[in-house]
């Protein structure tokens, strides 16, 4: 039976990956803060009660090198996965020294911690198309070139770079993998999409009658984590690992999440929604929009759910949420 440890195994993409290594047969191994076993109604709210008896969690911190060295250690995983990071772009820009501690550091100590006890292991790190930034070409692929313009992105840089140093001179089995933006019913609920979908479920059962947000114009390649986990575990399984852009290689605006949101409620999105200039994120991305046909031709990947799909799916999510 093969055995995985996650970083950031509560969060979105690790309650997925750990559903789709479980239904695998895979030994799932998960690292989280004292807090989330603490109080698992919070810090595993993803996680069904059946997923929490099947997986095996250890207590250890990014910012702690002694607790990660411990955590691979005990569990000697055959394939890490590490998700955990800062990822909220507007709290990197305010936050900058924990950002870089948590993204880059966080990555340097487990990487560290895998090279000493399980040095056979391969080794997948999240990146993000934020690594583009002010990309100078769209859409972007494996070979365009990375100019970062949040702190996010260029710790995620950084932490890219970090991992082709440890696969170059260390003999570590390890990638990359560029993820372009990815939502589901289990996206937090400060991120954009998210925000959107739970206020136009509250609004239509008349708990809340507005919307504030930022740049409606703002573009996004949105994909589902459902089928980006799919991508992250396919890469680990190649004889060579390499790093993938992983993209629906379709971009829409937020004018146009929130109508289709708010449309699927039978609803429209103008009478509802207001932009505040204090919203706008500074150095704005547009656009952003994935190439991830490598992906597709050496590693059979393609995705799966329709933007459509995606929205129609966590609107629904919050509504049955807010009825109970």
């Amino acid at each position: 039976m093969p055995r995985a440890l996650i970083t950031g195994i509560s969060g979105q993409d690790g309650s997925y990956l750990s559903e789709l290594l479980l239904s695998k047969g895979y030994e799932v191994h998960g690292i989280v803060r004292r807090t989330a076993i603490e109080d698992p109604r919070h810090g595993l709210w993803r996680f069904s009660s059946e997923m929490i008896d099947n997986v095996t969690l250890h207590i250890g911190s990014l910012e702690s090198y002694p607790s990660l060295y411990d955590c691979v250690n005990k569990a000697k995983p055959d394939e890490i996965y590490h998700l955990a990071a800062c990822s909220f772009v507007s709290y990197s820009m305010e936050e900058e020294f924990s950002t870089l501690d948590v993204n880059l550091t966080g990555t340097h100590h487990l990487l560290s911690a895998t090279k000493a006890n399980a040095p056979d292991c391969r080794f997948y790190f999240a990146g993000s198309s934020e690594m583009f930034g002010d990309a100078q070409e769209c859409p972007q692929n494996e070979k365009t070139s990375f100019h970062p313009r949040s702190v996010y992105g260029i710790s995620k840089l950084a932490g890219f770079h970090l991992v082709r140093s440890y696969r170059e001179n260390h003999g570590l089995r390890a990638c990359t993998g560029i993820l372009f933006n990815h939502e589901s019913p289990r996206r937090g609920f400060e991120f954009v999409t998210r925000k959107i979908t739970s206020q136009a479920a509250r609004i239509k059962l008349g708990l809340s009658n507005s919307l504030e947000l930022g740049n409606l114009d703002a573009e996004r390649d949105w994909g589902h984590s459902r089928d980006y986990v799919k991508a992250i575990w396919l890469m680990l399984q190649k004889e060579d690992l390499d790093d993938y852009v992983i993209s629906t290689g379709i971009s829409h605006s937020v004018r146009c999440y929130c109508e289709k949101a708010f449309a699927h409620l039978d609803l429209d999105y103008r009478d509802y929604v207001k932009t505040k200039d204090n919203l706008f994120r500074a150095s704005e991305t547009i656009p952003l929009r994935g190439d991830s046909s490598k992906a597709a031709k050496e590693l059979g990947w393609r995705p799966e759910t329709s933007f459509d799909q995606m929205i129609a799916e966590m609107v629904e999510a919050d509504l049955a949420a807010l009825k109970r």
